[in-house]
């Protein structure tokens, strides 16, 4: 059957569209928020890395995580599975997953002017005007962040749509008439093509999935049975790289061919990542010295462990705000708040967060403080890489467990130095 996808803006009258559409045509309303539940039960991944991924910032540690990603290859996955289900309308920006070369999928986009999506809010929501555009504002935020990961394009972009319907123009039933009498058209009817066109979908998101899951972030596309992957980051060994991602694909149900090609990305200064999962790769060095900081980071990265870093305890309370490390590479003589007040304020608001305290400066009396706030393991400058290593490891592989801080028996084993 046709499937319709609609996107609008929030205070566009978008669902009271989709409702009256669904009613006249006998079709169900497919929410993004349905999706993520029903995505979020199969892989057993939490909604809000979910919605994270679709309408949040982009981690700073994505490139070695590729989580962005990986969410989306399960999102796209269920998408592709449960499009074959009867005639659906699929209302909000999920539907954008749908391949553009799907013929008989209708796609709308609903606009307005923010002076009529402000009164909207108010009338609704009785919201302040000032809140209502506050609002607006964030919402089409989250909007421009997905539509540009997937398509390097605004979401009112009409490239991306069959409709471009503007509400300042038209009631609610209008519109809801010409996406009727549009799906209906002979252009958007199911035929042979359209139902390759969804097994190419279907194989493809498979795809998808089993590389992600496997550390790897390559585009792919399908077309009966043959797969075309295509890497967008400079991979100093392209042929091993090449061999190993066929190597995964050929085993695949429905693959019968498998080429690898290199994007526009490939020339770039990024360089690919394959994600080993188990190694830390979402860790925080917090370190007042910028070269000491920096430096340690470009070590740690020689050993494919992801980091990031900042200069002092206000730098780092507010990198957690915004994002998720695993461990945290703590000095405790700072300017400003020190390493202790840092450590305290972690362990009593961000418990998941494991914290190896690095410090040039350090004594017993603070060591045994140290410990008492939970910290993972103290250690002190110049300190043996390795060493620093295996505490990461092993602070990493707690932080994943979910272990209580004071079930900690690790111990260094050795006193080499950096």
């Amino acid at each position: 059957m046709s499937a319709i996808t609609v996107f609008g803006g929030i205070y566009c009258r978008g669902d009271e569209i989709a409702r009256v559409v669904a009613e006249s045509l006998q079709y169900e309303v497919v929410r993004d928020k349905d999706l993520i539940f029903e995505t979020s039960k199969r892989f057993n991944i939490a909604e809000e890395k979910f919605i994270k991924a679709v309408v949040g910032k982009t981690s700073v540690y994505n490139e070695f995580t590729h989580e962005r990603q990986r969410y989306i290859a399960f999102l796209n996955s269920f998408l592709a599975d449960a499009f074959k289900r009867g005639k659906r309308l699929y209302l909000g920006v999920l539907g954008h997953l749908i391949p553009r070369d799907m013929p008989h999928v209708l796609r709308v986009c609903i606009m307005a002017s923010t002076q009529y999506r402000t009164e909207q809010a108010m009338k609704e929501a009785g919201m302040s005007e000032k809140r209502a555009v506050e609002s607006i504002h964030k919402e089409d935020m989250g909007s421009t962040r997905w539509t540009a990961h997937l398509f390097q394009k605004h979401p009112w972009d009409a490239s991306l749509y069959d409709m471009v319907v503007r509400m300042d123009e038209k009631t609610t039933d209008e519109v809801a008439a010409l996406i009727c009498d549009h799906v209906e058209k002979n252009i958007f009817q199911p035929n042979e093509e359209s139902a390759k066109a969804v097994e190419d979908f279907v194989l493809g998101s498979q795809i998808e999935v089993v590389l992600a899951e496997e550390g790897h972030d390559v585009s792919v596309s399908a077309r009966d049975g043959r797969v075309l992957l295509t890497i967008n980051k400079h991979a100093m060994m392209l042929s091993r790289l090449e061999e190993e991602l066929k190597k995964i694909v050929v085993k695949i149900t429905g693959v019968s061919e498998v080429e690898t090609t290199v994007g526009l990305g490939f020339c770039e200064t990024d360089v690919y990542r394959h994600y080993s999962f188990g190694t830390p790769c979402k860790v925080l060095v917090v370190d007042d010295e910028q070269p000491f900081a920096e430096t340690l980071s470009e070590r740690l990265l020689l050993r494919d462990v992801g980091t990031a870093f900042v200069y002092d305890g206000e730098q780092a309370l507010s990198f957690l705000e915004e994002e998720e490390p695993e461990v945290m590479i703590l000095d405790l003589k700072m300017p400003g708040m020190d390493g202790i007040e840092v450590l305290r304020h972690v362990q009593e608001t961000y418990p998941n967060v494991e914290v190896i305290i690095l410090t040039g400066h350090g004594s017993k009396r603070e060591e045994e403080t140290c410990q008492e706030l939970g910290a993972f393991a103290y250690l002190e400058k110049p300190v043996d890489i390795e060493l620093l290593n295996r505490a990461l490891h092993a602070a990493h592989a707690r932080a994943e467990k979910g272990m209580a801080r004071e079930a900690n028996e690790w111990k260094p084993e050795s006193t080499c130095q950096y």
